[in-house]
């Protein structure tokens, strides 16, 4: 049976992957809080700084560039960047050097959260890494695979991240 890709996603799975993005990153400042306004702040450019880069560097060319996709980042990529060419959003192999930025939004507060629990332990310390680690584990492999990758329609045309995390076939 084929599955069928969407045009434009409901609103619901975008609403839904917003939450778990902001789930994420605000598990991540309550983490780092601990260490001091600065950090915090640090962390949340960081946060920002790595949406833009993925706005800039895959959703200008992507299919849904100015439509509703899974994420929502289609739309808002449109308000920000000129359209890029489709056909160069899987020009690329993606590697896992590649990616690693984006995972550093998940590890740098894992690190500061062990280094807290060493310093002095914290059950909202403790609650926060596990919710941090369920998160950026099974919590991203429901999300994209149950509600995003699996209906895309970009995915169908060529994705290096499907290519990179999906098993070979």
């Amino acid at each position: 049976m084929e599955l069928k890709t969407c045009e434009q996603f409901p609103g619901y799975i975008v609403l839904l992957s917003v939450l778990f993005s902001l789930t994420t990153y605000i598990m991540g400042i309550l983490i780092l809080t601990r260490f001091g306004l600065w950090l915090v702040i640090l962390y949340v450019l960081y946060c920002i700084w790595m949406e833009f880069r993925v706005l800039y560097k895959g959703c200008v060319n992507c299919y849904y560039y100015g439509k509703r996709c899974g994420t929502g980042k289609g739309i808002v990529c449109a308000w920000f960047f000129k359209p890029g060419k489709t056909e160069n959003f899987n020009a690329g192999e993606m590697s896992w050097l590649e990616i690693l930025p984006d995972f550093m939004v998940t590890i740098i507060p894992l690190i500061f959260g062990i280094i807290s629990l060493i310093l002095g332990f914290s059950w909202l310390i403790l609650l926060s890494i596990t919710i941090l680690i369920m998160l950026a584990t099974a919590g991203n492999s429901v999300i994209r695979g149950q509600f995003l990758c699996r209906f895309c329609k970009q995915r169908e045309l060529g994705c290096p991240a499907d290519k990179l995390f999906s098993a070979p076939r």
